[in-house]
């Protein structure tokens, strides 16, 4: 998804959803694609373009095809935690975590982001969802599958979600909710703006500084109207989201991340909390301690590929005559100014500046194991 080129497989057969949006891009000019069963704007003015856009100023986007779930009931906490390994019970009002389920092997069947509500949000539920929107009917089936009955999850599908991301996010948003500004990173809110009642959580997927907004879907036209008007902001597609999240060593569910991998080798040991690596409870909880005891037999890594040819998913690395891993996601990095790609490598061949060969289009090209993000974050944290 980081060029027009890979536009093809994004298509799906499947009949195809609108966006409570889908009027708006296409009256702003969007080129549509098949993605997660909606149609979707890849590109209003070029991916390129746009890119440097949200690394400038900042990019509204449509990501109304996540999940939006909702949880209530007593022992929320406690369920959830046999689900998810992250600390549910430690999360403070308008706090949010990234986490991950996990399946009975440990493997990752989705990762997301978990929110503790307050000031009434959504009904008055204790805990906020957002999920992959390619995933979110499985992952729905699969936690009504094992939660308790006492626990009440929602699915908020007349809810849109609007992602403004980029250095000028905070102000372009403080001057229609002045409220929003002293957000830091991982905090959220319940704000009202017109009358309209907007959560809004400082996040993204860019790398950048932005926040997510979770707006009723027959208000997300004013909203977005309202954005767009502003000098700063501009819509932004797909294609321009996929390329500043790999820039931002940001994993893609389903590329890089699928049941095959597990937590710790996805270099996301981070959401597990020390609390829940001691006391386990969790599904998968035996494969990531015994991975983190003896260590993965593969890693996570980010790629610098020498020369201009990128490498796609999927394209196989070597080391010298061996085959050691393979491209999960790769593409030209527009503010690098070259090709860079994630991988799956065998652990001995995933330290630092390993050099490594990727094959491409019947030829082997150079590239080296890099750290990430590619591009620093510049989410906004306390000083």
């Amino acid at each position: 998804m980081s060029g027009t080129d890979d536009v093809a497989h994004l298509e799906e057969d499947l009949p195809l959803q609108d966006l409570p949006l889908d009027a708006w891009h296409r009256a702003k000019g969007a080129r549509m694609v098949g993605f997660a069963g909606y149609h979707m704007p890849i590109q209003y003015e070029g991916i390129m373009a746009e890119h440097a856009w949200v690394r400038e100023q900042a990019g509204l986007f449509d990501v109304s095809h996540m999940g939006q779930l909702s949880f209530s009931g007593e022992g929320v906490d406690s369920a959830l935690e046999q689900l998810l390994p992250s600390d549910i019970q430690g999360l403070k009002p308008f706090r949010q975590r990234y986490s991950m389920l996990l399946d009975e092997e440990g493997g990752i069947l989705d990762d997301l982001m978990v929110s503790r509500l307050g000031d009434g949000a959504f009904d008055g539920a204790d805990i906020y969802m957002v999920v992959n929107g390619a995933t979110k009917y499985d992952d729905i089936g699969w936690m009504i599958e094992h939660l308790p009955d006492e626990v009440v999850m929602n699915h908020m599908d007349e809810q849109a979600l609007l992602a403004l991301q980029g250095p000028q996010a905070g102000d372009a948003l403080a001057s229609l909710i002045p409220e929003t500004a002293d957000l830091l990173f991982m905090q959220s809110g319940l704000f009202t703006w017109r009358g309209v009642p907007l959560w809004i959580s400082r996040s993204g997927y860019t790398g950048e500084d932005g926040f997510e907004i979770s707006v009723p879907g027959e208000d997300a036209k004013l909203l977005a109207d309202a954005l767009c008007a502003l000098p700063q902001v501009k819509p932004i597609g797909l294609g321009a989201r996929d390329s500043l999240r790999l820039e931002a060593g940001l994993p893609l569910y389903g590329h890089d991340l699928t049941p095959a991998v597990s937590t710790i080798a996805a270099d996301l040991g981070f959401a597990i909390q020390k609390r829940r690596r001691e006391e386990g409870g969790f599904i998968g909880h035996a494969r990531v301690m015994k991975e983190l005891a003896d260590g993965p037999g593969a890693r996570r890594v980010g790629l610098r590929i020498e020369g201009r040819l990128p490498a796609r998913e999927g394209a196989k690395i070597y080391a010298g005559s061996v085959e050691v891993g393979a491209v999960t996601s790769g593409g030209f990095a527009p503010t690098v100014g070259a090709p860079i790609a994630m991988a799956w490598v065998s652990t001995p061949h995933s330290a630092i500046d390993t050099a490594l060969e990727i094959e491409v289009r019947g030829k082997r090209i150079a590239a080296a194991v890099a750290p990430m993000p590619f591009v620093p974050h510049r989410y906004r944290r306390k000083a």
